[in-house]
């Protein structure tokens, strides 16, 4: 019944291929006339939110940064920056070291920090050594973390810069 489709032994399979030629366009631009069988309406079929998620940067084993870093991303550290690291995901890897603030969405601590640590999620693994306070809305240290620093809860740790809040006193009222 398919036979007519099966190359045969010997022979050359039969390629149905149809192409239909296109004008070459750079990457990005629309194309200079697409034929259409109904009313253009301009507007792209494709969601503009399907962007995939972007790597994060990686600073390797061998590099050695002077200065600050600042990035809406993920960073992975690996080796060694003296300086303030901002970032939405900030991962600090088993041998590296950041000698600075530390400011993120999510810390996640493998190795050394000597700096205050500000992040809404802060987690020290069992390999991470800090040196300096926490400001955090949540936190979790496992079993074998060294820590040498105060630990303070806020609610927004990003936004005031992990600034103590006056606490409230009975003398308010004179």
């Amino acid at each position: 019944m398919f036979s007519k489709n099966k190359p045969h032994e010997g022979q050359d399979a039969p390629t149905a291929t149809t192409t239909t030629a296109k004008p070459s366009t750079p990457p990005g631009s629309p194309p200079a006339s697409a034929p259409s069988s109904g009313p253009s309406t301009g507007a792209s079929t494709a969601p503009a939110q399907s962007k995939p998620k972007a790597q994060p940067s990686v600073l390797s084993s061998d590099l050695v940064v002077t200065g600050h870093l600042k990035t809406a991303g993920d960073i992975q550290i690996e080796g060694s920056v003296e300086g303030d690291i901002h970032a939405h995901l900030l991962t600090v890897g088993e041998n590296a070291t950041v000698k600075g603030e530390v400011v993120a969405d999510d810390v996640v601590v493998t190795g050394r920090v000597v700096g205050r640590v500000r992040g809404l999620k802060v987690r020290l693994t069992a390999t991470a050594r800090v040196e300096g306070d926490i400001v955090h809305k949540t936190i979790a240290i496992e079993s074998g973390a060294h820590f040498e620093g105060s630990v303070q809860r806020n609610d927004d740790p990003l936004k005031n810069d992990g600034q103590k809040k006056p606490l409230p006193s009975a003398n308010n009222g004179g």
